[in-house]
């Protein structure tokens, strides 16, 4: 179908991607500024290369004789860190910029491969939860470009045809228990069940980042903790009886009764696909499954809403290497592809925006860069929608009357703004790889067993793999 070629272009924060060559390239020429970059969700050419391109504009129009190159990094999340820490540490590879995932800045930090930044290239337009993931050490050392949050997309046609009758969930607050409430009505005896329609929800938790996260969200809305786990400083604070908390609200929303089987092998790509058929009524996922999931679906089947509970913030900044020879325009570079017009191109591509400006200012345009489709010309020219041969817009995403995508304003940016963020720790490695294989034990035959034991074994692989 149509959603499987699209998911070839773009995966999530946490998600992999196509091998592709180039991890050890280095620079061409003395005025090369070289971006390491995991893959752009917006596709080959997509809104990452644009905006390096109207940078390299500039150069050309000031004759400074520099010129950016993007260089996507192949494999998973995973294999992309382990790339770049190589490569840094080794300097086979002569990065000046580097792309960093959020859960990444103090690991790269504390070991001294990016360089310290002035605190002013994060300033008060940043959303606060956003901003917090650049620092380390009271130091700036990364500055955000594109953030990433959890958020709950349904399936409104399913809905309909249970006798829903009111399918917009996003008017206020939505908890477990009724979408678990939902999907009994949706296979109520007697009814008859959407064609393809398996179970109430899926997500993302096979062996990897994916299930990090989910445990993360289900631990931060546990009754009277939030997301603990280590302090500022990456040491582990966490007790068991939290510990036990996190782990029965995970496998509360992981019955069986109510989630797909698929589920605990799924990452990304594998969800996305599953709710797009049709096999599922809501699904957890990141901010660019709303343009992608509006490729096959339309804006009265596919509904989007804050995740319940505590949603997960992710994203990627922007970091200068230690060995940059070019730090000085390696930092302009980042001022540009951070800044205002930039943050609002990213958000009309179908990325979520750092800045509020982006979100709340419509003076602030995209002019930099010709982005996916908006509704609007006339806010930003750059934006003018195009036709396919049929007459079709090429990009139906729905767009508010500025040309941002429709849910931007009220939903994305709440929801980044309420985002709980995972714990920060230079050993951040060692700490997910544990969590997941910890959390594994819910999903199988150990499932079955007390939670409070397997709350104990968390405790004691957590306290072998963080400081306390």
């Amino acid at each position: 179908m149509a959603l499987a070629l699209l998911l070839t272009a773009g995966v999530g924060c946490t998600g992999g991607g196509p091998e592709r060559s180039g991890a050890e390239a280095t620079p061409g020429t003395s005025g090369d500024i070289v971006v390491a970059s995991g893959r752009d969700v917006t596709g080959k050419g997509g809104i990452r290369q644009q905006l390096i391109d109207a940078w390299n504009d500039r150069q050309k129009k000031e004759h400074t004789g520099f010129e950016a190159r993007l260089v996507e990094l192949p494999g998973s999340a995973d294999a992309q860190r382990s790339q770049l820490l190589g490569a840094l540490q080794s300097g086979s590879a002569e990065y000046d910029v580097v792309n960093l995932d959020v859960t990444w800045v103090p690991e790269f930090a504390a070991a001294d491969l990016i360089r310290a930044l002035p605190d002013g290239l994060v300033d008060d337009d940043v959303i606060k939860s956003v901003a917090s993931t650049a620092r380390w050490d009271d130091s700036v050392y990364a500055v955000p470009f594109n953030s990433d949050v959890g958020l709950l997309y349904y399936r409104r046609d399913h809905l309909e045809q249970a006798d829903v009758q009111d399918t917009d969930l996003s008017k206020e607050g939505v908890g477990w228990q009724r979408l678990r409430n939902l999907t009994d009505t949706i296979e109520e005896p007697g009814k008859e069940r959407p064609t393809g329609y398996e179970k109430g929800w899926t997500t993302q938790l096979g062996p990897y980042e994916g299930r990090t996260v989910n445990g993360i969200e289900a631990f931060a809305a546990t009754a009277g903790y939030g997301v603990g786990l280590t302090d500022a400083d990456g040491h582990y604070t966490a007790t068991v009886q939290q510990l036990t908390d996190g782990l029965a609200e995970l496998r509360a929303r992981t019955q069986g009764a109510y989630t797909l089987g698929d589920a605990i092998r799924s990452n990304e790509a594998e969800s996305l696909t599953d709710f797009a058929d049709g096999r599922t009524a809501f699904l957890r996922h990141w901010p660019y499954a709303y343009r992608t999931l509006h490729q096959s679906l339309t804006d009265k089947q596919l509904g989007v809403a804050p995740l319940p509970g505590g949603a997960v913030l992710g994203g990627q900044n922007l970091a200068v290497t230690q060995s940059s020879q070019h730090a000085d325009k390696a930092q302009e570079l980042i001022r540009f592809l951070t800044g205002k017009e930039s943050e609002r191109c990213l958000l009309d591509a179908g990325f979520a925006a750092t800045r509020v400006s982006a979100y709340t200012a419509d003076d602030v345009t995209c002019g930099s860069a010709r982005t996916p489709d908006a509704a609007s010309s006339a806010s930003s020219p750059a934006l003018s929608p195009s036709a396919s041969p049929t007459g079709e817009r090429a990009d139906p995403m729905p767009r508010d009357d500025h040309g941002r995508p429709a849910y931007a304003r009220t939903i994305l940016l709440p929801a980044l703004q309420r985002a709980v963020q995972r714990p920060r720790t230079p050993l951040y490695g060692a700490f997910t790889q544990t969590f997941a294989t910890e959390l594994g034990k819910l999903f199988g035959d150990e499932g079955s067993g007390d939670t409070a034991a397997l709350a104990k074994d968390l405790d004691k692989a957590l306290r072998r793999v963080l400081p306390d």
